[in-house]
This record gives structure tokens, sequence and C-alpha cells, in this order.
């Protein structure tokens, strides 16, 4: 597991995102405690349905904008793994 920060919404103090792979069962999972949200994708789903998921999953719980920011970044990180 890998923890990492970003401020959630602009102006907040950095909040920690966790990033979990289970290489075994091919997948990952991504959780922001301070939202109450996590998220989780295989290894075999698409690029772009990731993103469309991803997006529309934090859009619930920010703006359009951020939850595209914080979606890259994430990604970004994920793919680090």
């Amino acid at each position: 597991m890998k923890i990492r920060k970003t401020p959630v919404v602009d102006g907040q103090a950095p909040t920690r995102v966790y990033l979990y792979e289970n290489r075994k069962e091919e997948y990952i999972l991504l959780a922001i405690p301070a939202l109450e949200w996590s998220f989780s994708f295989s290894y075999e789903e698409e690029t772009e349905e990731t993103v469309r998921r991803l997006e529309a999953s934090l859009e619930k719980r920010l703006g359009r904008e951020r939850a595209a920011l914080l979606a890259e970044q994430l990604l970004g990180w994920a793919r680090e793994m």
C-alpha cells in the first residue's frame, strides 16, 4: 500500500490518499477517507472506461473540474505501482 498526499479541495491542507494493489486478484483500490470515498478497478478494464467511472465517482463528492484533475493524478499514481 502506498500513501500520497494532495489537496482535495483548493486551499485546503493536503489529504491522505491510499493506493492498494492486489497483484494476485489483479485490481487496484484507491481511497480517500476524508471524503469517505473509495474506488477500485481491474487490470483488464479499458483505460477510457476507468477514467469515465473514476471521474463520475469523484464528481459526487467534488465539482466536475476538480474531479477531472484529481482523477488524472490518481491514475498517474496507480500506474506507478
